[in-house]
């Protein structure tokens, strides 16, 4: 186990700008294609599962390296959580996919990522997988812009890219990843897979439920059946954690596909996530829901303290501004 290092960095290329506009202006393409099909809506999480109210509670007497920003003082905020399916289109429930859990901290007032003033919220978006498939957002993008077209244009571009062989094996790693077995929303874990500040350090974050993972499958049909059913007579918890970055070797800022290790760099507990028991069909919770779909929840919508890092973040921050003009968020 290696202690918090302040010693890390990004490593920006020279053509980050133009690259990060091209991907933006090909995923607002598609955003624009599959709105016309399904209404006005996101490029990417697109099909909302259902918006929740919670609590997040920050700990007392947190290590130095992580009592930074939105955990430098203990304390209960207000939280909205946007749980959603990763993908471009509004489908089954039963077909693989990458779910997404993201969280806004509100009532806060602190100077800004973007670097526009203060921002009055703290947003944490985080998947269910612990690192992402590729290292960059370059082939990430082309995955997507392939896989938006058809299943045929997708494994053309496997193929093309990576040779028979080396296609196969992207190929399979991805059935794998979008296949990834998913005990629900209520019961996963959820990753930031990228890394963003915590003060002059740097951390990846996940949230854990505090109870085991139950036996029994979700109802893959409608995933928001099991949280309502979780939800409609008592809370649920969760920890939400920091890793810290060590070195550059175990725990790389630059490559989003490198799972840190934990027995390196272990996780911190720094706040409890409890979503009270609440009524998802009431007309309350509709018209909390709609409002969330008129929003957005953005990693770039954050403390300066709690900066994005890495080349998937920073083409996130292009990219997540250009689909939400492209939807007229709010």
């Amino acid at each position: 186990m290696k202690a918090p290092s302040k010693d890390w960095k990004e490593d920006v290329a020279a053509d980050e700008e133009k690259r990060f506009n091209e991907y933006a202006e090909k995923i607002v393409e598609i955003q624009k294609k599959k709105s016309a099909i399904f209404g006005n809506g996101r490029a990417l999480h697109r099909k909302m599962i259902c918006g929740l109210q919670a609590k997040l509670q920050v700990l007392e007497k947190l290590p130095e390296y992580a009592s930074q920003g939105l955990f430098a003082k203990p304390g209960v905020h207000d939280v909205w959580i946007r749980i959603s399916n990763g993908g471009v289109d509004v489908k089954s429930d039963s077909l693989p996919d990458i779910r997404g859990f993201a969280i806004k901290v509100l009532g806060q007032n602190s100077p800004s990522a973007l670097g526009n003033g203060n921002t009055q919220n703290q947003d944490f978006t985080l998947i269910n997988q612990s690192a992402f498939s590729f290292p960059k957002s370059a082939p990430f993008i082309a995955l997507v812009l392939a896989a938006s077209e058809s299943p045929f244009a997708l494994l053309t571009h496997m193929l093309g890219t990576y040779g028979i062989i080396g296609g196969i094996q992207k190929i399979i790693k991805t059935v794998k990843t979008f296949g990834k077995p998913f005990s629900g929303f209520m019961t996963e874990t959820f990753y930031s897979a990228s890394p963003i500040a915590c003060g002059e350090y740097a951390a990846r974050v996940r949230l854990i439920p505090v109870v085991a993972k139950p036996n029994l499958p979700p109802n893959n049909s409608d995933l928001s059946l099991d949280i309502k059913k979780a939800l409609a007579k008592e809370s649920v918890e969760f920890n939400l954690q920091l890793q810290f970055f060590v070195d550059e070797k175990v725990t790389p800022i630059e490559d989003a596909s490198v799972d840190w290790l934990e027995s390196e760099s272990p996780y911190v507990t720094v706040a409890k996530l409890t979503i009270p028991s609440q009524n998802l069909d009431s007309e309350e919770s509709k018209a909390l829901a709609d409002k969330m779909e008129k929003t957005f929840f953005d990693p770039w919508n954050a403390f300066l303290a709690h900066r994005p890092l890495g080349d998937v973040m920073r083409a996130r921050k292009v990219v997540y501004y250009a689909s939400q003009k492209g939807r007229g968020a709010n």
